[in-house]
């Protein structure tokens, strides 16, 4: 029996998408940061709406894959790179936030803690919670958007004061983040039953059994990550070769400097406020 999916209006969907499209739009100067700004505004309404949105919270866990990967690869990347360095500089500027951005720069850092959540985003415990529960799946994508920002922090290199890769490290770390992103890929590739009880009617919707569909998502999951992750990866190496940069030299930026400087001295205000007498 067909069974089709109602359609759902969901306004806070629509009223972040509007925000979101006006505020990049507002910063965009060239004309591809406004391709970005349309682009990452088209595609954080397209997976977080109907159909898309309510076929990965409670029936397809293929569809989830596909709006996590075009979450963390598409949105997130364009945005940050639609904002201003002088709005980057300023949110991370607060001490806590500068000491998380500055240790999650680390491409080692950054790929455990991307795993990590990562995984966690689509285990059988948050799926079914966002299945069941519009506050987890509330959690769930934003868990993705905070994974995607970590992803992209040492491969863009636009936050001051973070570590810097070189063209060859930055290639190097987006290689092997297309291989560590999907650690449950190979667990649903080789899955004799379901392991998403929450997710159901995909037999009458999408005309497929939940074992396959999961299947399904293990393969999505290792393509929709090695396709554009290993494409930026050889693009960064060789286009830094055709402007004559060298693969191997990590850049520096008047940014990464000021900031120096200011943890510099936060550290000597630290030691004298610790030496004055009480």
């Amino acid at each position: 029996m067909t069974r089709y999916l109602p359609f759902q209006w969901h306004p806070l969907v629509l009223l972040a998408t509007v925000g979101l499209g006006w505020g990049l739009s507002s910063f965009a100067t060239t004309r591809r940061e406004r391709w970005q700004s349309f682009g990452a505004t088209l595609g954080f309404f397209l997976t977080l709406y109907w159909p898309i949105g309510d076929l990965s919270r409670s029936v397809s866990l293929s569809v989830a894959v596909v709006q996590r990967l075009v979450i963390m690869l598409l949105v997130v990347p364009f945005v940050l790179q639609v904002l201003p360095l002088r709005l980057l500089d300023r949110a991370t500027r607060p001490v806590p936030v500068d000491f998380v951005v500055r240790h999650l720069s680390h491409p080692g850092v950054a790929l455990i803690f991307v795993t990590t959540v990562g995984t966690l985003t689509v285990s059988p415990v948050m799926v079914d919670w966002g299945a069941r529960s519009l506050i987890g799946h509330a959690i769930n994508v934003v868990l993705v958007v905070i994974a995607g920002v970590v992803l992209w922090i040492p491969g863009l290199g636009r936050f001051p004061g973070t570590r810097r890769l070189s063209p060859a490290g930055r290639a190097g770390y987006l290689f092997a983040s297309s291989l560590l992103v999907t650690s449950l890929s190979f667990v649903w590739i080789f899955s004799t039953h379901s392991l998403y009880p929450a997710l159901h009617h995909q037999e009458e919707i999408l005309h497929v059994t939940a074992v396959f569909d999961q299947q399904f998502a293990g393969f999505v999951a290792k393509l929709g990550a090695y396709v554009p992750l290993w494409a930026i990866a050889f693009y960064v190496f060789f286009h830094a070769e055709d402007v004559g940069l060298p693969v191997e030299e990590t850049p520096l930026h008047w940014a990464d400097v000021e900031r120096q400087l200011l943890r510099v001295d936060r550290a000597r205000a630290r030691a004298l406020r610790r030496h004055q007498p009480s």
